[in-house]
């Protein structure tokens, strides 16, 4: 079908392309034979006028052109898959929808296995592909590439997004750590040996690090390591401190000699927070599993409820802070 004197059929050719950067991957996504994928990007570069795609070893790089044609390319493609192709009712029961979900480990360990327990009871065909936070996580969502990104609420986008659950910052030490005292204060806090979490291959800081940082305090780092998961491990046996989620801290008490203090700093409240592509808005997939978030969130009992002795201290740092 040809539209103003462009094959439509062409866009679907171009967004795989952009997709997969790779002449035969992208034609094999959509089901065409490599010359009849090389044809469509001869037709496509004397339609636009440009190359398009140029090649560097195995992989096709995009020209300027390309890269500004791929979003509005990828925003009609998932318009007409979302509101034309994909108008029927959605029933969780007979799907088998996958959906692509971008999470930390402590939102897998202390949220989301409840969500997959649920579905996996009431969408035994619906499944889910869980991805490490990105740096290009904004790109994917634009190109409705994941269905969905979890993570605290500040960080995120202009993207559809949704509140989850509250938690607060706390110290963690090993249970044998004989220089933590009773009135563990924040003076103590920064003489001791850290092991702090820096995220991805910027080396992003939490929010520990940050607040320190913006007032020009300086820690004795020791140890540096990718999660927060990964603090209670390197304090065993040692005389270091971590400073983590108090969800996940307790999650980890559980299992590991964990001793967990009130953090002497003023750190605010952690809001985790879900986020959609904005296409996906009335996809009724999308709404479904929206809906089975938000209500397992809401199981959660809220920070003041559940932890009301460090949600007053909370309160009254941030109070002396300001």
């Amino acid at each position: 079908m040809r539209f103003k004197g462009l094959d439509l059929n062409l866009l679907v050719a171009l967004d795989a392309l952009m997709t997969e950067r790779n002449l035969t991957a992208a034609a094999r996504s959509i089901n065409l034979s490599q010359p009849a994928m090389s044809a469509a990007v001869a037709r496509l570069r004397t339609y636009f006028r440009d190359e398009l795609f140029m090649m560097a070893g195995r992989e096709l790089v995009p020209t300027p052109r390309a890269e500004g044609l791929a979003a509005s390319v990828r925003e009609a493609l998932l318009h007409i898959q979302l509101s034309v192709i994909s108008g029927q009712p959605f029933d969780p029961a007979q799907s088998e929808r996958r959906f692509r979900v971008i999470l930390s480990d402590y939102v897998t360990l202390v949220f989301i296995e409840k969500v997959v327990e649920r579905v996996a009871r009431e969408a035994p065909g619906v499944g889910f592909e869980f991805m490490q936070i990105a740096e290009d996580f904004e790109e994917l969502l634009q190109r409705g590439d994941v269905d969905f990104l979890i993570m605290p609420e500040p960080f995120m986008s202009k993207h559809p997004r949704a509140e989850l659950f509250d938690d607060v910052f706390v110290c963690v030490a090993c249970e044998g750590n004989g220089r933590i005292s009773e009135s563990f204060s924040f003076d103590q806090y920064m003489s001791m040996g850290h092991v702090v979490v820096k995220f991805g291959c910027s080396l992003k800081p939490a929010a520990d690090d940050w607040y320190l940082r913006e007032r020009g305090y300086s820690r004795r780092v020791e140890v540096v390591v990718q999660s927060f998961s990964m603090i209670p491990a390197m304090l065993s046996g040692t005389a270091r401190i971590g400073t983590m989620p108090l969800r996940l801290a307790q999650h980890w008490a559980k299992t590991t000699p964990l001793r967990i203090l009130d953090l002497p700093l003023p750190i605010p409240t952690l809001t985790e927070a879900v986020q959609w592509p904005m296409l996906h808005n009335t996809d009724p997939a999308s709404l479904w599993m929206r809906q089975t978030l938000l209500q397992e969130a809401a199981r959660m009992a809220p920070f003041k409820q559940a932890f009301p002795a460090l949600a007053r201290q909370s309160v009254c740092l941030e109070s002396t802070a300001a």
